[in-house]
């Protein structure tokens, strides 16, 4: 490739968007990963402590629906977490096919190591961008999405999650998101 343009075929056209796009993600999904990793987590786990600390959803339908995974996929995960001390699961006394997840002190913890990673990875991204740049990059990829038909989707794990008023330890105000 040479200056954006695929070069080798009968003529030269500019490299694709959903290309340049997925290329992007994977490179900022890769670095990422290596943050939360570096403190001790995974992607998988930061959206399910995330969900838990913020959201506090009722049961494990309402996070695995929060944390964008299907029940038996959350299951696993949280199978993992609760061997590692860092969430408990109680039988609702109301319904007990229902089984309510919370926090465990440990889990506190790591939610408080992997935010401060996920911030620090999020400044370390925004380097360099203006506000205008950065309104302009949310403005670009919504229209992505919505040129594909992703427009009505309920949005990614951690969708509204930075518009909350920020409590003592709690999410970053509006415009500064805690991960990619």
């Amino acid at each position: 490739m040479h200056r954006g343009m695929l070069t080798g075929v009968p003529e030269p056209f500019p490299v694709p968007i959903g290309l340049r796009l997925n290329q992007a993600a994977r490179a900022v999904e890769r670095a990422f990963d290596e943050a939360l990793a570096a403190a001790g987590g995974t992607l998988p786990v930061w959206l399910v402590l995330l969900n838990l600390k913020l959201r506090r959803p009722a049961n494990q339908r309402e996070l695995a629906e929060a944390v964008g995974v299907r029940e038996a996929t959350l299951s696993h995960h949280l199978n993992t977490l609760d061997a590692r001390g860092l969430i408990t699961r109680t039988r609702d006394a109301a319904n007990r096919r229902i089984q309510v997840v919370t926090l465990t002190e440990a889990g506190e913890a790591a939610f408080l190591r992997l935010r401060e990673a996920a911030i620090a990875f999020d400044t370390r991204l925004r380097a360099g961008l203006t506000d205008a740049d950065l309104t302009t990059l949310s403005a670009l990829l919504g229209r992505l999405a919505a040129n594909v038909g992703n427009c009505g989707d309920a949005g990614p794990p951690w969708a509204g999650l930075a518009e909350r008023s920020r409590a003592p330890g709690g999410p970053r105000p509006a415009g500064q998101a805690a991960g990619p």
